[in-house]
């Protein structure tokens, strides 16, 4: 290697360095609370290693399951019941849980997303994104048919309608607080109709 380039690698090692040095001094002095804004240098670095994180066989996959109006319900239906909670029905991200994770959850609907191929995204689905709240949901193998239909919902995400919206509401996972509420009301008007029939006899 010659003394120029030596020198060059050198200088990039050191700004490198430094400008994680810099990060770590300015998170150390306010915190690290996931409550912020990541910086513009985090969500760069952040989206460099979504990148590198998956190989470069899986970019080159395509979908194998045909598409289907079928294929896209059981996808639809999919998604609500299991990626809404963090992702939401539209894919913004703007549900309780993707807004408070750090980094929040991306709006699946933007370019970032949309670029990547479809082996990128099934990838991402499968594995996982170390060192972010994305989890792996599958076996690691590049066969799971759900994750591939789920990547035909993805790509739909940018048209999906208020209505397609509305309807999955109706799917979308409930907490046991909500359970309790919706039990208490049933059983409420359950009660009203039981004494307005007695009155009536």
């Amino acid at each position: 290697m010659s003394p120029k380039r030596i020198a060059i690698t050198f200088a990039m090692v050191l700004i490198l360095a430094l400008a994680a040095m810099l990060v770590w001094f300015s998170r150390y002095a306010r915190g690290f609370s996931a409550r912020e804004k990541p910086s513009a240098l985090e969500a760069f670095l952040a989206e460099q290693a979504r990148h590198v994180a998956v190989p470069n066989e899986a970019k080159q996959l395509h979908n194998p399951v045909p598409f289907s109006e079928e294929v896209m319900e059981e996808a639809r239906s999919h998604w609500a019941d299991h990626c809404a909670y963090c992702h939401a029905n539209d894919g913004s991200g703007d549900a309780e849980v993707g807004r408070n994770l750090y980094p929040p959850a991306p709006d699946m609907r933007q370019r970032e997303t949309q670029a990547k191929t479809d082996g990128e995204l099934y990838y991402t689905i499968e594995n996982g994104i170390r060192l972010s709240g994305m989890p792996a949901w599958g076996s690691g193998g590049f066969n799971d048919e759900d994750t591939w239909k789920l990547v035909y919902f993805i790509r739909h995400l940018p048209k999906v309608t208020a209505q397609e919206v509305e309807a999955m509401k109706k799917l979308n996972p409930r907490s046991p607080m909500e359970l309790m509420e919706e039990q208490q009301e049933e059983e409420f008007l359950n009660e009203g109709t039981t004494k307005g029939t007695q009155r009536r006899k």
